[in-house]
């Protein structure tokens, strides 16, 4: 065999044996198949947490907006029920007092009836026929009217005798030597009214006076 043949074969020979190595070297052991494996799935993997991250933020922010809008629902109720309330209460008020104006005029119209009985003396009463007539017409008048301010609870304010109270009362003047405690209403010069709980008209009255103080006198002690 002549020297290039024999060269020729030792080259082919390392090739081959090269190669083998190279072949070894990629042999399919348990351990490279699991280390190809775990290099395949690793993106994979990435991918799923990166999901499961982006999901679980989601699910927060739409938990936390959830409870916004229950807290919004929930403000938005109370403050509704609370304007029905006030709505209510003012209705009622207005229902309540709406007949002020002509329940104040209908007073005028009790204070005349009052007076025309006054001015007939039970004397003339007495000796007139007519005008004893004249009269039951009037006091019947007035005991209707008055029944009337009673069924719409407007009622009347006599104090007599009573303590001076400034949020019903107005003294018109105080006398002296009454016999009576200082601030004491001694004389009923014009009734007052009162429809529910609100003052229509207060009691002109005369109040009994104390010892002379400085500055002035107490009416209402």
């Amino acid at each position: 065999m002549s020297e290039r043949k024999k060269s020729k074969k030792a080259i082919s020979a390392a090739a081959a044996a090269e190669k083998g190595v190279v072949r070894g070297s990629e042999e399919k052991t348990p351990e490279n198949l699991q280390k190809a494996l775990h290099e395949k799935e690793s993106p994979d993997a990435a991918a799923a947490e990166s999901a499961a991250d982006e999901a679980a933020i989601e699910k927060r922010d739409a938990e936390a907006e959830i409870a916004s809008l229950k807290d919004q629902l929930l403000r938005t109720v109370a403050e509704m029920e609370n304007l029905r309330r006030r709505f209510a209460r003012e209705l009622e008020e207005k229902l309540k007092y709406a007949n002020s104006n002509l329940a104040r005029d209908l007073l005028t119209v009790a204070d005349n009836l009052t007076r025309a009985l006054q001015s007939l003396t039970a004397e003339a009463r007495s000796e007139n026929e007519q005008v004893e007539k004249f009269a039951s017409g009037i006091e019947a008048v007035k005991r209707e009217l008055l029944s009337a301010f009673e069924r719409n609870n407007i009622r009347k304010i006599e104090p007599m005798g009573e303590k001076f109270n400034p949020n019903y009362h107005e003294a018109i003047f105080q006398v002296e030597n009454t016999g009576q405690p200082p601030g004491t209403v001694v004389q009923v010069v014009q009734p007052g009214y009162v429809l529910h709980e609100r003052l229509l008209r207060p009691a002109m009255v005369v109040v009994a006076q104390g010892e002379p103080v400085a500055g002035g006198v107490d009416t209402t002690a």
